[in-house]
């Protein structure tokens, strides 16, 4: 078998090894998701709460107000500052963002369930109310697993891995709500079967997200950055260093982007080579993981990656009724297989240029 170092350059052209893939976390405290497609407003048929505590976008409250035209109005408190290009990764992406005046402003996850209020007025001067009340005697048993937001996206800049942990459905006994648009209530849509022998809201929450965004699109030059979340584990190769894991962490909970074999030092290889490779993404054990096949191609003093999470998602789930969910909505685990990153790359003078950016297929 060839050995692997000959794909390499000679020792004394040997270049600084480069990283090209990105890990962002964007701190989040708690979400909540609810829905009443069923029985919709106008303009909105679904709410979702976020609340934050960080120093990236502050201290308060945020509403994500899902459109019928597939984009989002977002809305949030004062001491917030929210990045209005991260919801491109939110269906047909954002239609306007707005700070306002939350009144109430309340969200508590507790032992016997979730706890909402919260007022304003949207974009039309319609006074919203939404307040959800949920005090149920049976301990809750959470589970855990990647969001399909990513399904929504038409044109996104990253990839987005919602992973959510502590999550649960909203019971409907002994739960009282309201979601009321411009004094008319609206019903919550109905999961159609019960979980832990429970009847469900479609309304679910989360009191550990770990919101981790792929690769964003980017055009420049690559330099070797030092990131505090995101670490990278490299693993000598002669005089060459290729990445084996990357791990990015926010409070006790972190991720790995773990490549077999390690990612080659791609800024470093022969021309005319052609790598093909496997990678998962996974953290918590309850949330699963993601995988798929990574591919090299190289040219003279250029080349191209590609990642291609063909896996999709792979959840482990005990609960069969969950299980079942996943089996009866296929995008739950299929989503991920949409997407597809390519990254262009060219050196000269000692610099990388690299180009990057996602793209969707469909299956």
């Amino acid at each position: 078998m060839e050995n692997p170092v000959r794909r390499y350059l000679p020792a004394e052209k040997c270049r600084e090894s480069l990283n090209p893939f990105q890990l962002n976390v964007d701190p989040m405290k708690r979400l909540l998701l609810l829905n009443f497609a069923n029985d919709p407003d106008g303009i909105y048929l679904g709410f979702e709460p976020q609340l934050f505590d960080d120093k990236v976008n502050g201290k308060g409250l945020l509403i994500i107000a899902w459109r019928h035209d597939g984009k989002v109005d977002v809305y949030h408190e004062p001491s917030l500052s929210p990045d209005p290009d991260k919801y491109d990764i939110a269906g047909k992406g954002l239609n306007q963002l707005q700070q306002t005046q939350l009144a109430p402003s309340v969200f508590r996850i507790e032992e016997k369930g979730v706890n909402v209020e919260v007022g304003f007025r949207d974009i039309q001067g319609r006074s919203i109310l939404i307040t959800l009340h949920e005090n149920h005697p049976k301990r809750r048993a959470p589970f855990g697993l990647l969001a399909p937001m990513g399904m929504a996206a038409e044109q996104p800049s990253s990839m987005p891995l919602i992973w959510l942990h502590d999550f649960y459905f909203v019971r409907r006994k002994h739960t009282a709500y309201n979601v009321q648009i411009d004094g008319k209530s609206h019903l919550l849509d109905k999961l159609p079967l019960p979980i832990d022998g429970t009847w469900m809201y479609f309304a679910r929450y989360s009191s550990l997200p770990f919101i981790l965004t792929l690769n964003p699109n980017f055009k420049g030059i690559l330099t070797k950055k030092e990131d505090q979340l995101q670490r990278v584990l490299w693993k000598a190769h002669g005089n060459f260093k290729e990445i084996e894991r990357i791990t990015v962490c926010q409070d006790s909970i972190c991720y790995n982007m773990i490549f077999y074999p390690p990612f080659p030092d791609f800024v470093n290889l022969l021309p005319q080579q052609e790598i093909l490779g496997k990678f998962e993404i996974s953290g918590h054990p309850s949330c699963g993981k993601i995988s798929g096949n990574y591919h090299i191609k190289t040219d003279t003093e250029a080349g191209e990656i590609q990642l291609d999470p063909c896996g999709g998602w792979q959840p482990k789930e005990s609960k069969w009724m969950v299980r079942l969910i996943y089996a009866l909505q296929k995008d739950f685990k299929r989503w991920p297989k949409t997407y597809r990153w390519k990254a262009k790359w060219r050196l000269s003078q000692e610099v990388c240029a690299i180009e990057s950016s996602w793209e969707r297929t469909k299956y």
